[in-house]
């Protein structure tokens, strides 16, 4: 038979018949729950173990950061500020050990930093300065980026001047080369791990729109020099898209009397590769872009209705700039083509007839004139309307002049 364990409440185990204490009668019962101490776990069944709290990030500012609009952000050992931004500027050191600077952390005296034998709490700081800058840029391989920075441990460096020191050594500067022109441009530099982000999206629109791999090919350090301008001049992944859409659709895929007509405006050697690489380049903006394929458009439009850009380069050139004048007035690919196909139409006839009567010319830069409603619209208008009655004069109302395009009321009627 096992014995009951013996219960302190009531003096008597479970199983004991009732006694009677002070007069009273009390049947010894088992608790339901026991609450009390168990000698054979060590613990109370009902314990309820406390809580861990949550582990908090503490900010410890050590210096301050003077940005370029005097704004002084508090920054701690990785030169971090509170909100984990990387500010840009001049350090401001915080005298006496205190962590004091505006905008994060506030004042108050650093805890003491565990020193290591032979090591002092300055280069206890500096090393983990250090050993943080190097995680970071070691997730990018980059880690060679800052070995440069390990004789800083030894020196009185303060460790928020361990990511400016960073940015000073040229091999940084070669890596992350476009900052320094974003400067030059009032444009903000791009903290590393957003210089390093916009370089993957530019390869990866690239990528998808089948360009070859010589576009973001990889250099020393990770380089790709034809994404430099690009950050530079603060190109989008959605304006890169664009200027690559331009390029492929409305100049690779157009008809070949766009190509030709951009080869002869913008250069007689100019390849496919060229005409995206030109398509890319920063300096020329989107608008500038678009408004010169525009041009080629309108002067492929021309050569395709049978007229002449011209031979000699003086003549190419008027050519381009009129083109040039139609995209500025707002003419569109199709207007262009059904345009000239009326001028090619009209100036032949005009000219022989301006010949034969000893008028005025009428040739193609006066038909464009008139049926686009250019500058000297008028006066071509005119011309054409005088050569056309002469000829009704000449040989009667049903004169070839007064049947054809050229005794239309307006030339074209686009």
């Amino acid at each position: 038979m096992t014995t009951a364990p013996y219960d302190p409440r009531s003096g008597n185990t479970p199983d004991a018949k009732p006694i009677d204490v002070a007069g009273m009668r009390y049947q010894a019962q088992a608790p339901k729950t026991p609450t009390f101490y168990d000698p054979r776990s060590g613990n109370v069944p009902d314990y309820q173990a406390p809580t861990a709290p949550k582990p908090t990030t503490v900010f410890l500012p050590i210096a301050t950061i003077v940005t370029q609009s005097g704004e002084e952000i508090a920054v701690d050992a990785s030169g971090r500020a509170e909100d984990g931004s990387v500010p840009i500027g001049t350090t401001k050191p915080v005298g006496g050990g205190n962590a004091g600077g505006g905008g994060g952390g506030g004042g108050g005296t650093l805890p003491a930093i565990p020193v290591k034998p032979g090591i002092t709490p300055g280069q206890e700081a500096r090393q983990s300065a250090y050993d943080l800058l190097f995680e970071q840029f070691s997730k990018y391989g980059l880690g060679s980026l800052v070995e440069p920075l390990k004789g800083l441990i030894t020196s009185g460096t303060s460790p928020a001047e361990f990511t400016i020191k960073l940015r000073e050594t040229p091999a940084y500067q070669k890596r992350f080369s476009a900052n320094a022109e974003r400067i030059k441009k009032g444009l903000r530099p791009l903290v590393e791990g957003d210089y390093l982000a916009l370089e993957d999206q530019y390869q990866n629109v690239m990528r998808n729109y089948g360009l070859p791999e010589t576009y973001w090919t990889r250099g020393d350090l990770g380089t790709q020099e034809g994404f430099t301008k690009l950050l530079a001049n603060d190109v989008s992944a959605v304006e890169l898209e664009n200027r690559i859409l331009t390029a492929q659709d409305r100049v690779l895929k157009s008809n070949p009397q766009v190509l030709d007509t951009l080869k002869a405006f913008y250069g007689d050697t100019i390849t496919n590769g060229d005409i995206l690489a030109y398509t890319l380049d920063p300096k020329n903006a989107l608008k500038d872009i678009q408004r010169k394929v525009t041009a080629a458009e309108i002067g492929g439009a021309a050569t395709a209705a049978g007229l002449s850009l011209g031979k000699t380069p003086e003549q190419i050139a008027a050519s381009e700039a009129r083109a040039q004048m139609l995209a500025g007035y707002g003419v569109t690919k199709q207007q262009a083509m059904t345009g000239f196909q009326t001028v090619a139409d009209v100036a032949p006839r005009g000219s022989q007839l301006a010949e034969f009567y000893n008028r005025p010319t009428y040739g193609q830069m006066e038909a464009e004139q008139e049926v686009f409603n250019l500058e000297g619209a008028a006066a071509a208008r005119k011309k054409r309307q005088e050569l056309v009655g002469l000829e009704q004069a000449a040989f009667g109302a049903k004169s070839g002049a007064a049947q054809g395009a050229l005794g239309r009321e307006r030339a074209g009627n686009l």
